[in-house]
This record gives C-alpha cells, sequence and structure tokens, in this order.
C-alpha cells in the first residue's frame, strides 16, 4: 500500500481550495512563487493517475503469492494440506501450475486491476485532502494525526471499491478445473446467491404456536435490519474491512511517513537521498530531497510489515466472510460466528493462517507501490 508523503500545502488556503507555493519563471528570467491549488481538477488527476498506476504496478508483481494466500486464508480444502510450512508455497504454486497452467495464478487478477486502479487513486486523493484538514501545518504533525489520516483514506477507497474486491477474491478462491467463471458469472452468482431461511413451522413442528409466532416474529425483526437484496450480498464482510483498514491504512501511512522522516535526517541522508533533487524540481518551495531507490523500497517494505501484522486477524475474517456465498450453505455469518469458527477449528494460530504468505507478498507489493509512487509524483511534478 502506498501514500502521498508530505504534500503540505504551503500557501495559504483561498477560497477553500489548499494551495501551495510553486515557483514559475518571470520574463526576467526570475522564479517567483504562485500559488496552485492542490484540489484543482488538473493536480487530482495527476495525483490520481500516479497513485492508479502505482497500486497495478504493485498487483502485479505479487499476483500468484496473492491467489494462494486467499487460498490459504479461506480455508480452500483442496489446498488446507499445504497450510502450515514453510515448503507449503511453493507446493501449492506447483499445484495451481500443474492443473490450471501459468494463467492460473493470475485468476482474478484482471478483476484486481479494475478494483486497485480506483481503490488506489482514490485513496491517494482522500489523503492528501484529509491531510490538509487535520494537519493544516508542520507544527501540527503528530504521529496521531498521521494515523487518522490514513485510516480515513482507506476508508474512503475501501467503501467506493470493496464490490470489485469482493469480486476478485470469488475468482481467486475459485479452483475447478473443469470450468473456468467469467467476471460477468461471478457477479451474477454472488447476485443470486442466500439460501431463503427454511420454515420455522416445518423446521420444529413439535413446538406450540405460541414459540412458532415468537420465532417468526424474530426472525421477521432479523430479515428487516440485514440487507436480503441482491446489490448487498456485493458487500459480504464489509464490517471487518473497515476495522481492518483502520490500523491497515493508518498504520502503512504513519510508518512510511515516520521511516521517511528518519531516512532524510542530516546524519544519514548523504546515503539515503539523491544529492540535489530538491534543485531538479519546480516545487522548491514545497519538495523534500526524493530518497533512493533502496531507501524508498526500505520505508515501503518496513511499513508494510507492520500495518500486515497489526490487521491481519481481521482479514482472515474478512476472507471468510467473502468466500462465504461460494462455499456451505451460502448462509450470512458475523464477524462473531465467523471469529467463533476459526477459533474452534485452528484455535489461536487460525488467525494467522497465510501470515508467512502475507509477509512474503506484502513486502515487494509495498514497496514497488512506493518506489512507482514516488517516482511518479516527480514526473507528473505533483
Amino acid at each position: 500500500m502506498s501514500e502521498i508523503a508530505h504534500s503540505q500545502p504551503a500557501g495559504p488556503i483561498t477560497g477553500g481550495a489548499a494551495v501551495r507555493g510553486v515557483p514559475i519563471t518571470n520574463p526576467e528570467g526570475q522564479k517567483t512563487n504562485t500559488p496552485v491549488k492542490t484540489r484543482s481538477l488538473d493536480y487530482v488527476l495527476r495525483s490520481g493517475l500516479a497513485g492508479g498506476l502505482a497500486g497495478c504496478a504493485a498487483k502485479t508483481v505479487v499476483a500468484p503469492l496473492d491467489r494462494v494466500k486467499i487460498l490459504f486464508q479461506a480455508s480452500n480444502p483442496q489446498f488446507a494440506k499445504y497450510t502450515g510450512s514453510w515448503t507449503g508455497l511453493a507446493a501449492a504454486i506447483r499445484d495451481i501450475k500443474r492443473h490450471e497452467g501459468t494463467r492460473g495464478l493470475f485468476k482474478g487478477h484482471s478483476a484486481t486491476l479494475l478494483r486497485i486502479f480506483p481503490y488506489a487513486a482514490i485513496k491517494f486523493l482522500a489523503y492528501e485532502q484529509i491531510r490538509a484538514i487535520v494537519i493544516p501545518s508542520h507544527d501540527k504533525e503528530t504521529a496521531f494525526r498521521r494515523l487518522i489520516s490514513g485510516s480515513m483514506a482507506g476508508i474512503t477507497s475501501v467503501f467506493f471499491t470493496y464490490p470489485l474486491e469482493l469480486v476478485r477474491v470469488r475468482l481467486a478462491f475459485e479452483t475447478k478445473k473443469s470450468s473456468r467463471s467469467s467476471l460477468r458469472d461471478i457477479c451474477r452468482q454472488i447476485y443470486n446467491e442466500g439460501v431463503t431461511p427454511p420454515s420455522t413451522a416445518s423446521a420444529s413442528p413439535k413446538l406450540p404456536s405460541s414459540a412458532v409466532a415468537a420465532a417468526e416474529n424474530v426472525s421477521s425483526a432479523v430479515n428487516s435490519v440485514v440487507p436480503r437484496s441482491g446489490l448487498a450480498k456485493f458487500y459480504r464482510g464489509f464490517a471487518p474491512t473497515l476495522l481492518g483498514m483502520l490500523p491497515y491504512a493508518g498504520m502503512s501511512f504513519l510508518t512510511h511517513d515516520t521511516i521517511g522522516d528518519w531516512l532524510r535526517e542530516p546524519a544519514v541522508a548523504q546515503y539515503t537521498t539523491i544529492p540535489d533533487s530538491e534543485a531538479k524540481s519546480s516545487h522548491k518551495t514545497s519538495r523534500r530531497p526524493q530518497l533512493t531507490a533502496a531507501a524508498e523500497l526500505f520505508s515501503g517494505a518496513v511499513a508494510g510489515l507492520v500495518s500486515q501484522t497489526s490487521s491481519y486477524p481481521l482479514e482472515v475474517i474478512r476472507r471468510r466472510m467473502q468466500v462465504g456465498g461460494a462455499v456451505g450453505d451460502g448462509r450470512r455469518l458475523g464477524i462473531i460466528e465467523i471469529g467463533r469458527k476459526i477459533w474452534l477449528e485452528r484455535g489461536f494460530r487460525g488467525f494467522w493462517v497465510g501470515l508467512t504468505i502475507g509477509y512474503m507478498k506484502v513486502v515487494p507489493m509495498v514497496a514497488t507501490s512506493f518506489f512507482v509512487y514516488e517516482r511518479l509524483k516527480w514526473s507528473l511534478n505533483i
């Protein structure tokens, strides 16, 4: 997961829009500062494009690991035997290649790209706008404010793109050899799935009529609260996703910004920053020295490790909820029910299934995302 690092508006707020000083060349050849609205359409499009491309590049790098991790997290019966060992990952990849070919390792990746581009773009835009409000000046920049800005940006982006994430997980979870579902098939399946609750009278014929009536009233009340329309089914597992996004996105932004500060300290700056990078930028009043490739990759990797660890149990619960319609009777299960089921199946370790793969995936993914995004920011002059 990538982020916008320290895009503080240096200029005043004019007309409700954030602005920052950007030097331009006047007729005499001298550079002066002119305010550029960071909420202008041009700025929004450029930063959104940079974020979307960075997200796509990162997800492509780790697509095979991502699919295996989903199979492990969701306890796919065909791959349960590979969990719990260091060699399980390699064995699972060989199994997929043997039965589905190399393309099988990228199953669901088209849905991933469709989701990750708007997800990353919205996240970066939201982070920048929220950060400008929460941290209006450098003296108010604290760890808590960074955490809140990142968490709110993550929640905003996941709200708009969650249905695409669900479709992607369903495609990756599918392991049938004979038939392969298309995006349209998966969407139709999710829309139509669900089991009608059995009749209380037929299920409990020996209960007195008063008990049956009470049960029916309770069932009616539950059905009125829980959405049962087709579109609502595209938000299976949305609650734990929101809960998990608070520590994941927040810690990712916070860790990356903090490490970026450390790597730019005078004691190590000569080894971690590109010489004269500020002089080469047109944003001389707002840009910090650009980190070297190694330093940028390092900060992104650590940010990914910290954020992954802090949110992983909720991610496992979310995966179980997302594939709930593809296994069992399709009944909607809540967070507590899923958590209890995982505990009964595997105990405490069940909440960390696939974490090794998660670490192996998150290091190159987040590192790639940070690196591509930061380079595109400089290339696109944002």
